[in-house]
């Protein structure tokens, strides 16, 4: 006890080991805040009480993003969507000052004020609730002010991927030799543009057909053009070829060499100066090629479509094409391709109906398997009866 107004001073030791204090008015008040702390430590739900002062710009930009394991470019993306829609909203404040309110608010103000659409305000506010849930686990706030509070809905276009007569058809008109290498063999492997436009040739494996993949082009300005990793674990895949994809490289690579040094050394797809291709170039041939066979305009992310529809077609579980394209879990797989999905079980539930349709209708009559006659059935519920000879 001492000094005036809050004169009784609570002591105890925090889960570390290090004394904390703190005054109140009364002794009974220091008496139940002992109590209150040493539950808290015995329950495992104690919580640093200065550790929620942190702002939440601090505690975004020097602890949560630095934890996230990613690659350079991909955490100056994170630090520029907190940048832009965080930190000028709630930058100053402290992490335990946000209420669930204003959490609500804050993703309608992703549409309403940054004016964000499709899958974007999903993304940002993905990465804004794992700076909270990161401030759970760290035990710097005892509860998420996101908890309780929808995540933006994730928007996903439905994709309508060339089929393969599509695919042949601008094969076909591709009025380039480079275009028509390109694109046969990013719809037979679903490559990005990046991973097909870095593709190098150290990395492929002519014999046991299989194609590794490492590293993308990238472009980002004031740096032009230059490979990195790809962005996750998931996207470093090993890519099984169809020998028509072995035979294409092989004779591309037979005709038009890579470099031997250089920066690009080694780049299988390149312009005739040697430089990467460009990912506006590419698009922009696919289009003009589209529209020289007469085609609707496609992207080249498209014959990425065409290859994972080619799988679920073929019968290749949600799990098999997840890994084939490189997706970093297979929900992601089942929200672009659901509809896919659907239609191949539509098409097997048709295949089943052709197969069986013309295989003779008993008409309710079984044969007896001695005599070779038929013997009427009684049906019963979901059940039947046959009589059977004795």
């Amino acid at each position: 006890m001492h000094g005036k107004g809050k004169r009784w001073q609570a002591r105890y030791d925090d889960p570390t080991g290090r004394e904390r204090t703190s005054l109140h008015r009364t002794k009974t008040e220091a008496e139940a805040e002992v109590i209150r702390q040493e539950a808290a430590k015995q329950s495992g739900s104690w919580l640093d009480p200065k550790a929620g002062v942190v702002t939440v710009e601090a505690f975004a930009l020097e602890t949560w993003l630095p934890a996230q394991a990613i690659i350079e470019r991909t955490e100056r993306e994170y630090r520029g969507a907190l940048e832009r829609y965080l930190i000028p909203e709630w930058g100053p404040r402290q992490m335990r000052s946000i209420k669930p309110s204003e959490a609500g608010a804050w993703q309608q103000l992703l549409v309403s004020r940054y004016k964000l659409s499709g899958g974007y305000p999903n993304r940002v506010a993905r990465y804004v609730r794992g700076v909270f849930r990161l401030a759970v686990t760290d035990r710097v706030i005892a509860v998420s002010p996101f908890d309780g509070i929808k995540a933006p809905t994730l928007v996903e276009a439905v994709v309508d991927p060339p089929d393969l007569a599509e695919v042949r058809q601008l094969l076909a008109h591709a009025y380039k030799p480079l275009w028509a290498a390109m694109f046969e063999v990013a719809a037979q492997t679903g490559l990005r543009s990046g991973e097909l436009r870095g593709m190098r040739l150290d990395k492929v494996d002519f014999l046991r057909k299989a194609y590794r993949v490492e590293e993308q082009l990238v472009y980002e300005k004031g740096k032009s053009q230059y490979l990195d990793d790809v962005k996750t674990g998931a996207g470093r895949r090993v890519l099984p070829l169809h020998q028509r994809t072995v035979d294409v490289l092989a004779a591309w690579v037979a005709a038009h060499p890579p470099a031997r040094g250089g920066e690009w050394a080694g780049l299988v797809f390149a312009m005739p100066d040697g430089t990467p291709v460009g990912e506006s170039t590419v698009d922009w041939a696919l289009k003009n090629t589209c529209r020289k066979a007469g085609l609707r305009k496609r992207h080249l992310h498209e014959l990425r479509h065409h290859y994972a529809s080619v799988l679920i077609a073929g019968g290749e579980n949600p799990k098999v094409v997840q890994r084939r394209l490189g997706h970093k879990d297979v929900m992601t797989t089942m929200r672009t391709y659901a509809h896919l999905f659907a239609e191949a079980d539509e098409q097997t539930r048709a295949v089943l109906d052709a197969a069986w349709s013309d295989a003779g209708d008993t008409g309710g009559v079984a044969e007896s398997s001695e005599s070779g006659g038929r013997i009427p059935e009684s049906r019963t519920g979901g059940g039947r009866l046959v009589q059977v000879k004795g």
